[in-house]
């Protein structure tokens, strides 16, 4: 339920953002402050991968946007990139990567205001409020699962779930340039989005 706001949140901050690329994304929440304990799991489904080494991103989502470097936002988008920060998020503490006086290519990245329930969430929303539920190659142990309210991929979208722990997930929404939609899996780029997400998180704790 909650990742579904997420996505109808995403879409209405892409259409608000009239200069900047709008965003058709899924936020995932993370608790707030400072607690320097990461969660701890509820028992999830037997078939969702448990996260060994929970990552506590209390500190990340006081600044969102450091969730990728300049270099690896230029990597994935190119060279010339501008960040909307959106730290009161109504989803949670973002941040959009986009490329000026373009709609696309973007990446958003959201971080939920409290525990969400991690990749349990998502696998149980399957046939519900997702249509698209499909887990991808984990991340040096961390899962990761492309889901969304619609298959999105043919216009070259995809949002997916990183499981930071067993109840919390950070959400990546990309969205390829018109350029390279049908030239590559939209999740696949949302992967390599989130291998750079991870890398950075991980690093500042």
């Amino acid at each position: 339920m909650r990742r579904t706001i997420l996505v109808l949140i995403a879409a209405t901050l892409a259409l608000a953002a009239c200069s900047t690329p709008t965003t058709n994304g899924t936020p995932t929440p993370t608790g707030g402050g400072s607690n320097s304990n990461p969660p701890k799991s509820t028992n999830p489904a037997p078939e969702v991968p448990k996260v060994e080494k929970p990552i506590d991103l209390a500190q990340i989502k006081q600044t969102p946007c450091k969730a990728l470097t300049e270099a690896q936002a230029a990597e994935l988008l190119g060279p010339t990139t501008e960040t909307a920060s959106q730290p009161d998020g109504p989803a949670g503490p973002a941040c959009r990567w986009s490329v000026p006086s373009t709609t696309r290519p973007r990446v958003n990245v959201i971080f939920s205001k409290a525990p969400d329930g991690g990749t349990a969430s998502v696998y149980q929303a399957k046939g519900g409020a997702y249509e698209l539920v499909e887990p991808l190659e984990p991340i040096g142990g961390y899962p990761l699962t492309a889901y969304g309210t619609k298959d999105e991929r043919p216009s070259g979208k995809c949002s997916v779930a990183l499981g930071t722990s067993d109840n919390e997930t950070v959400d990546i929404v990309l969205e390829q340039s018109e350029a390279n939609i049908g030239k590559k899996d939209p999740c696949d780029a949302a992967r390599e989005a989130a291998i750079r997400v991870l890398t950075t998180i991980r690093g500042s704790n």
